[in-house]
């Protein structure tokens, strides 16, 4: 187990994605409803000491932020054969959150959830497998677009996988096509129990693997012995889905625990989930509490 920073700082803290959508009142907010929402997101994570920030992804759901931009899909049906969209999807608030942080995950839906998530509404597919593959060649031309921007590390979230809804050979092909020529470090983010898929998860082709750990705290006994080769791990250590605000002392617990299994250097730090559905109140206090859970951790070590 090393603790060799990989990111520049040990424990360097990041965020899964999501945040609380605030919307602005002014007459540009009228214009880009989601402008001042980003704005907002980016800045609260920089006022919380984040190292590695994201966008906030605000201008909508998981899946209807890629797919309403990307042709073959309406709302939620498939109606001919996707293809990548002629632009980007994401990059305008990417570049703002770039102008605010030297460090920034860019983050795509994976194509597994995204497919699962639609009708497939004309006889182009045979199956939901046809329609994954295309998707990942639509997104990997999104995340060719991300990379070069330069973010310091590409996400793809595949929170479907912890279901046991979807093929996980295919899923990991998939996941192929998209990081294949990012770049850049590449993360997979799977929620939820990963128990019995844990073994397969450790195959995908990525460099970090990010799991919840603070709702899911079973989820650190399934690696016992088990090689991590040189993936790091994404350690979820609070909880995405309550208002309640960890104190920094169970914070830092929760970590001090990853770190007993993995070691420092092998860890990012971050929340279970997306905060999107928490207050901005709690979600602000979750990350400021996470990043002092970090600093103090740090202290101890260096």
């Amino acid at each position: 187990m090393s603790d060799r920073p990989r990111f520049g700082v040990l424990l360097p803290t990041t965020v899964v994605g999501s945040y609380p959508v605030v919307r602005g009142r002014d007459l540009q907010s009228f214009l880009d409803p989601a402008r001042f929402s980003v704005r907002v997101a980016v800045e609260d994570q920089v006022a919380a000491g984040i190292d590695i920030i994201s966008d906030g992804q605000v201008r909508g759901t998981m899946i209807e932020s890629f797919t309403s931009k990307i042709p073959g899909i309406r709302g939620q049906d498939v109606i001919g054969k996707v293809q990548p969209a002629s632009g980007p999807l994401t990059a305008r608030d990417v570049k703002y959150a770039l102008s605010r942080s030297k460090m920034v995950k860019g983050i795509i839906t994976g194509p597994s959830s995204i497919a699962h998530g639609l009708h497939i509404s004309t006889p182009v597919y045979r199956d939901r497998g046809e329609l994954i593959l295309d998707l990942a060649v639509a997104l990997a031309h999104e995340a060719k677009i991300l990379s070069g921007l330069g973010i310091t590390i590409l996400q793809v979230d595949e929170p479907i996988f912890s279901t046991g809804i979807a093929d996980i050979g295919l899923g990991r092909k998939a996941i192929e096509l998209v990081t294949g020529k990012a770049g850049v470090p590449t993360a997979m983010h799977v929620c939820g129990d990963i128990s019995g898929i844990v073994d397969e998860l450790l195959k995908f082709p990525v460099d970090i693997l990010d799991f919840e750990f603070s709702r899911n705290p079973k989820n650190l006994g399934v690696f016992g012995t088990r090689d991590l080769g040189r993936k790091m791990i994404g350690f979820g250590c609070v909880d995405s889905t309550t208002e309640t605000v960890e104190s920094v002392g169970e914070i830092r617990a929760g970590i001090e625990r990853g770190i007993e299994v993995f070691g420092p250097g092998s860890l990012l730090i971050d929340p279970d989930c997306g905060l999107r559905m928490r207050s901005r109140t709690a979600a602000s206090a979750k990350l400021t509490h996470m990043v002092e859970a970090v600093r103090q951790i740090r202290g101890g070590i260096t």
